[in-house]
């Protein structure tokens, strides 16, 4: 169930939109194709902007079709209803295709484009963000699971083709298909964890403890905050955490719920050190300068992480989108401010449910 929004567009001549006779012309025209797709269709309004026009008709199905012009030449139509899960849709694709090419020859258009139904409001939310905040639809076709802790807001998914993805905040954060995610993260093949002492900030889905236990590590330590998403991905995403959340200590890692900057003042305090630490936290924000409260929270991380490092360590993390050169030339800023000096080195994996090609950093303090 969800509100179907069907768009199409044509440009035409700016002159049959601003010239009053030929604006008419364009007008019967349009209406006249609309009632060869939609016989039902009649007019309820239309609207004169300066040189431009807004129609307004119904049709079947509670149907509104809107009929915008631009004096740029551009010329809108949108077609909204509302459709049940088993009701066939008042246009199929190929219907709309067919009534765009339509609109196109009719109007004497040069150009047109037509949208698959985009589909609104409905139980299964199908739109997600790029890094850079381009619009991307998926194949979901059930919520598995669906809960608000203190923290953020908390679904898992059903995609046909990824498998069940974790959502937090309405952004993807980790499907199914996503081992590639967690094997950039930490360097597999590259870097060895035999023998290492290692902490995760962040990580609740678990995937990459699951997977740094493979590599025969002295311990790991990992401190979420949020164990309702543990708890979620416990019963939902085993594919990627496999069994480390059913028990939060074991002989070789334990789990902390608490706040993970907390828990590195009081290894801080106790001299604690580690081979490896992994920010598994927050992405990259977009915004102009890098400021503000989720740079102030990467700052200290950063910082605070460092304290906690040994002299040959190194601290992992996940940068933002490859398609967002300038948050990440502020992130790389903000590593050569540190408190200590650090030299950094970056890779980059496309992951399929995030759809875009993602940026790993790997930082390491300079050698005195």
């Amino acid at each position: 169930m969800a509100i179907n929004t069907i768009l199409l567009d044509f440009s035409v001549n700016p002159s049959a939109i601003t010239n009053k006779d030929e604006r008419k012309l364009l007008q019967e025209n349009v209406e006249s194709v609309l009632l060869d797709y939609l016989p039902s269709l009649k007019f309820r309004h239309s609207l004169e902007i300066g040189d431009t026009f807004v129609s307004l008709y119904e049709a079947d199905r509670n149907s509104l079709i809107t009929v915008r012009t631009f004096d740029k030449g551009l010329v809108a139509c949108n077609i909204e209803y509302y459709k049940d899960d088993n009701e066939k849709p008042l246009l199929t694709f190929e219907l709309t295709h067919k009534l765009e090419k339509s609109l196109r020859e009719k109007c004497q258009g040069k150009r047109s484009h037509a949208f698959p139904a985009i589909k609104r409001g409905g139980i299964v939310d199908r739109y997600f963000p790029t890094a850079d905040e381009r619009i991307l639809e998926y194949d979901i076709d059930e919520v598995l699971y669906e809960e608000r802790s203190p923290y953020q807001k908390i679904q898992i998914v059903h995609s046909r083709s990824l498998g069940n993805l974790l959502v937090l905040d309405d952004l993807q954060n980790m499907s199914e298909s996503d081992l590639v995610y967690t094997e950039t993260l930490m360097q597999r093949g590259k870097e060895s964890y035999a023998g290492k002492e290692i902490i995760i900030l962040g990580g609740g889905d678990g995937a990459l403890l699951w997977e740094l236990l493979k590599e025969n590590p002295k311990f790991v330590t990992m401190v979420e905050i949020d164990e309702l998403v543990m708890k979620a991905c416990r019963k939902y995403l085993r594919t990627c955490c496999g069994t480390c959340l059913d028990e939060y200590k074991t002989d070789n890692y334990e789990i902390i719920v608490e706040d993970c900057l907390k828990i590195l003042d009081k290894f801080i305090k106790e001299g604690k050190k580690f081979d490896y630490v992994f920010g598994d936290l927050t992405d990259i924000p977009l915004s102009p300068v890098p400021q503000g409260e989720v740079w102030d929270f990467i700052r200290l991380i950063l910082n605070t992480s460092m304290r906690v490092l040994k002299p040959n360590g190194k601290y992992m993390t996940h940068g933002n989108g490859a398609s967002c050169p300038e948050s990440l030339s502020m992130f790389e800023s903000q590593l050569k401010q540190l408190s200590v000096p650090v030299q950094f080195t970056r890779d980059h994996a496309f992951v399929p449910s995030f759809m875009e090609d993602w940026i790993f950093y790997q930082v390491q303090p300079v050698p005195n």
